[in-house]
């Protein structure tokens, strides 16, 4: 039988790292034949060549870096591979996995994993997430469904994903839906199918157009969204209160910097959706909206913060970028 061929790249991480001294921290090492090296179950699974594509922390990670990656991802599918395995710290997974879903344009699996317990810990879970993750990439259950998260057994869907602890190796939640499927004995199941995919193309070269996040909070006054405007930003996500609510202290400023670029209205919650016409006090959503800001509909602060640096690079105008973020209510 034939194996599938699975390409796995190297963002960085610690699923493979070494400790520097006695009480110094933990620095990744990871190459990709290493890492592949580190578990033999690999080779019954499918045919896989590995790379380093980057070495970096995954707070360094920028959206120059996963641009190219997704480029590299698209090369290695029309090159033959059924599917692909990107490897990467996992405190921006749920960013990276947002950025190359809506970037990539392919069917095969393409996953993101990672370690929560560096190998010099008791109980790694580096080597069970890679081997679920080359499985889930070589299975045609993963086809079509978009990037995905695949840690502690369980496939996530890009869109969705988030990190929900800061030590535990089940920290991948995906509210409100919950997991597409999980690998049981060595098998992928999917259970769930996400309607529809969302794209932005990106112009080759084009260049970063910055976007802020701010959240808003209890007796916020607002000074900090003034400044946004004078600090080269081109856009600005509100991680707003509930269903997108402000303070009434804050409206002047946001609708001041609405007029001038792409002010985007999320919510802080984590789950649900930014609100439209419920309520109408002053910084109510129905106030906020009417001020010229864009609600995010299900989208958290983070992923809204880079679906409008996307689409700001992709060139697209205020009426583009309100009916791409309407678009994830369909």
């Amino acid at each position: 039988m034939t194996l599938p061929q699975i390409a796995v790249l190297s963002l960085g991480g610690t699923i493979s790292s070494t400790r520097s001294g006695s009480g110094s921290g933990v620095t990744p090492t990871l190459t990709g034949e290493a890492l592949v090296e580190s578990v033999p179950e690999i080779a019954e699974a499918a045919e896989v060549s590995a790379e380093a594509f980057r070495q970096l922390p995954s707070p360094e990670i920028t959206v120059d870096d996963l641009v190219e990656l997704a480029a590299e991802i698209s090369r290695r599918v029309e090159g033959g591979a059924a599917g692909v395995v990107v490897t990467q710290g996992t405190d921006t997974i749920e960013e990276s996995s947002f950025v190359l879903d809506l970037l990539l344009d392919v069917d095969a699996p393409v996953v993101m994993t990672g370690a929560m317990r560096n190998p010099t810990l008791p109980g790694a879970d580096g080597p069970a997430n890679l081997l679920a993750s080359v499985r889930v990439a070589a299975s045609e259950a993963a086809r079509g469904l978009g990037v995905l998260v695949v840690f502690d057994d369980e496939i996530h869907a890009a869109r969705y994903a988030r990190k929900t602890h800061t030590q535990s190796t089940a920290t991948f939640k995906s509210p409100p839906v919950g997991p597409l499927g999980w690998v049981s004995e060595g098998t992928p199941r999917v259970a769930l199918r996400p309607v529809g995919r969302h794209h932005v193309r990106v112009p080759t070269g084009s260049e970063d157009r910055p976007v802020a996040l701010l959240a808003g909070a209890l007796g916020d006054d607002g000074r900090l969204f003034s400044a946004v405007g004078e600090l080269g930003y081109a856009g600005l996500v509100v991680e707003a209160t509930g269903g997108g609510h402000m303070p009434s202290s804050t409206v002047e400023p946001l609708a001041d910097l609405a007029a001038r670029m792409p002010v985007v209205l999320a919510s802080r919650t984590g789950s649900g959706e930014v609100l439209r016409r419920t309520y109408d006090f002053p910084g109510s959503e129905m106030d906020l909206i009417s001020c010229g800001l864009i609600p995010a509909g299900p989208l958290d602060g983070r992923k809204a913060r880079l679906l409008l640096s996307l689409l700001l690079r992709s060139g697209a105008s205020g009426d583009e970028i309100s009916g791409a973020f309407d678009r994830w209510l369909r």
